[in-house]
């Protein structure tokens, strides 16, 4: 039999999942991943981007023409509707992720449902919440 919160926590899942594709996020994030254009010139482009971090991390002089053909492509990338699309999308599931752990972490925390100022306050969500 399943717990209370259990039970809670699976509508909460609904809930996101209505959000998700209600929102268009699924449907973007399909788009992208069926557009082999698209996304390969956005792993080319995180390939990039993470060999100059490497690069700068190992206290490596960054060439010009690197970072100038980095942000060529990255504003090319940006250009096309479906990688943008897809962006937007991560980045509305990352602020729903967070959302949620934010939320749970100061009920728990607070020992009640956290306000809106509560939550606007900022802060640690608590201890591992990975956030910061």
């Amino acid at each position: 039999m399943p717990t209370k919160v259990e039970i809670k926590t699976n509508e909460l899942c609904q809930a996101v999942l209505e959000e998700i594709h209600g929102g268009g996020i699924r449907q973007r994030i399909d788009t992208f991943m069926s557009d082999a254009t698209a996304r390969g010139a956005y792993e080319a482009l995180m390939s990039k981007g993470q060999a100059l971090q490497e690069k700068q991390h190992h206290g490596q002089p960054l060439d010009p023409t690197e970072i100038a053909a980095f942000e060529t492509e990255r504003d090319a990338l940006l250009k096309n509707p479906v990688a943008a699309g897809f962006l937007d999308a991560q980045e509305e599931m990352q602020e729903l992720q967070s959302t949620v752990k934010k939320t749970v972490a100061k009920t728990i925390e607070l020992g009640r449902i956290p306000t809106s100022e509560d939550l606007a306050e900022g802060g640690s969500c608590g201890s591992g919440c990975g956030c910061h």
